[in-house]
């Protein structure tokens, strides 16, 4: 049975990280939300457990409270922000209102003879997000850390295997934050760090073997990383018995649907059936210009096309899907099962005759899953290939969608993908793609006056998706890019680069 620590939800912003930072030191975490039971924690057997942040004041009315049993458990606790403070108030300690709260990088001291906090220099810099703070510890707790406004930044007892932290040990901006986790991990709860993705891979297979047997199972391949490392992982355990139905809808990237049947048909030898449906979106398309109706109209036509490739298929046991472990917490069920639903709207096909659902990543991450495409042999350009979203270009072309206009953006998009590899920058940007506007300008090319399209180029840096920052491409390679598209790309006269941060701007413009 594997090491496990549970992170007590509290509604934190960072609530995920922490999980993913737990699992980057080798160790599995779960989250729960945090009026779950001790004894549902204690039946889970974990070796430690984290209460994260939150966005209340533990004086709030309905501020979010865990059963007081579980600090009686007897298994080492981590509290981080709120975390800490609903500790220390529990235990006996004091959290007092502050007239202004300490926000972004923060001055510390540590006591660095504490076990958690050994590898931290004696003055360095945290990241604060508190009004609330402790001014009082619990009786027998050693204060361990205190700011210019926080005289208790951190708080311990080595006997109960306690510990409380006010700031985020868990973002890249606490200075060897990383450590503190890791001490706790180890030193504090004893970990021997049995997470990792090769052992993931050989037990998830076996696990698959062993549900499945020589049943059926059906997946609709989509070409993104999860669909793709799911169908990977699957066909490793049941060979032949799965089925991949991949939907050319049209409206992906240049060379990608060559890319899906070289790599899933050609060097996997898959069962895959690739249905060329471009004709039958675009005649759904045609006129449509906001841009949800669009998402509907191709989430909608996706699933008949499928149920249609289904029918022909005949009776499956399984249907698989690529759910992954945030799609399971944000959807709020927590054990319950999820359906995860296509492009966000349309839902799992109505006339699809299978008994089960199997969601062999539903406990990864995103990085997680990666990692695991890399250990089961998928290529790396296809492990890292750039998030894309369910509707494909078809909301990165504004307004109304042609054939021609996506055989335009096709060439631009690869152009810009292609000059940031060779840059060296297509693992250090977190997304980047380029948009065809529907903004006409007029241009001079040689001797003629033009009159064409604006194209929009979009970088952006960001660690979860629900913030980003543009990102800052030299303007030599932008330079590259920009020259590039506009002497191999007809009908462009004007390159823009997006430099909007998320809020106020999504990340997509559609």
């Amino acid at each position: 049975m594997r090491e496990t620590v549970i992170v007590l939800d509290f509604g934190g912003q960072y609530n995920q990280l922490i999980a993913r930072r737990v699992r980057e030191a080798h160790v599995y975490a779960e989250l729960v939300p945090y009026n779950v039971d001790a004894r549902h924690i204690q039946e889970k057997n974990p070796i430690g457990i984290i209460f994260t942040g939150g966005p209340k004041s533990v004086y709030e009315e309905g501020a979010p409270v865990c059963d007081e049993k579980i600090l009686e458990l007897g298994i080492p606790i981590l509290g981080i922000c709120y975390g800490s403070q609903l500790i220390s108030l529990k235990l006996g300690g004091h959290v007092a209102s502050a007239p202004a709260g300490e926000y972004g990088k923060t001055e510390i001291t540590y006591d660095t003879s504490s076990i958690l906090l050994q590898e931290m220099d004696d003055e360095s810099i945290c990241w604060m997000s508190h009004m609330d703070y402790i001014d009082k510890a619990p009786e027998g707790f050693d204060i361990l850390a205190t700011t210019g406004s926080c005289p208790v930044a951190a708080f311990g007892s080595r006997e109960k295997k306690i510990y409380g932290v006010q700031f985020h040990p868990e973002v890249q901006h606490t200075v060897k934050g990383q450590s503190i986790l890791e001490h706790f991990l180890y030193d504090v709860c004893g970990a021997k760090g049995d997470w990792d993705m090769n052992d993931y891979a050989k037990q998830a297979i076996e696990g698959i073997r062993e549900k499945v047997g020589d049943k059926k199972v059906l997946l609709a391949l989509s070409g993104g990383v999860d669909s793709s490392v799911c169908a990977v992982l699957l066909h490793k355990a049941i060979g032949k018995n799965l089925t991949c139905v991949f939907v050319d809808t049209g409206l992906m990237r240049k060379y990608e649907p060559e890319e899906v049947e070289e790599v899933f048909k050609k060097q996997f030898d898959m069962n895959l059936v690739h249905v060329k449906a471009e004709k039958r979106f675009l005649e759904k398309l045609a006129g449509i210009t906001e841009p949800e109706k669009k998402r509907k109209i191709i989430g909608e036509e996706f699933i008949r096309v499928f149920e249609e490739e289904a029918k022909k298929i005949g009776k499956v046991h399984f249907l698989a899907q690529g759910t992954i472990y945030p799609d399971v917490v944000e959807s709020g069920v927590g054990d319950a099962a999820l359906i995860k639903s296509h492009h966000n709207v349309g839902g799992l096909p109505d006339h699809v005759d299978f008994d089960e659902i199997i969601e062999p990543l539903r406990e990864l991450f995103k990085d997680e899953v990666r990692e695991l495409g890399e250990e089961l042999g998928l290529p790396r350009h296809m492990v890292w290939r750039q998030p894309f979203p369910g509707p494909g270009l078809a909301i990165r072309v504004i307004g109304e969608i042609t054939k021609e206009k996506l055989n335009l953006l096709r060439d631009v998009d690869f152009i810009f993908r292609d000059e940031i590899a060779k840059a060296g920058l297509d693992e250090k940007i977190w997304q980047y793609f380029a948009v065809l506007t529907d903004m006409r300008s007029v241009g001079v090319m040689g001797d003629e006056r033009t009159y064409d399209y604006t194209v929009a180029l979009r970088g952006v840096t960001s660690v979860d998706a629900m913030t980003a920052d543009w990102a800052r491409i030299p303007y030599d390679v932008l330079g590259v890019i920009s020259n590039r598209i506009i002497n191999e790309v007809p009908h462009i006269n004007r390159i823009v680069y997006d430099i909007t941060s998320k809020p106020p701007a999504t990340i997509e413009w559609e």
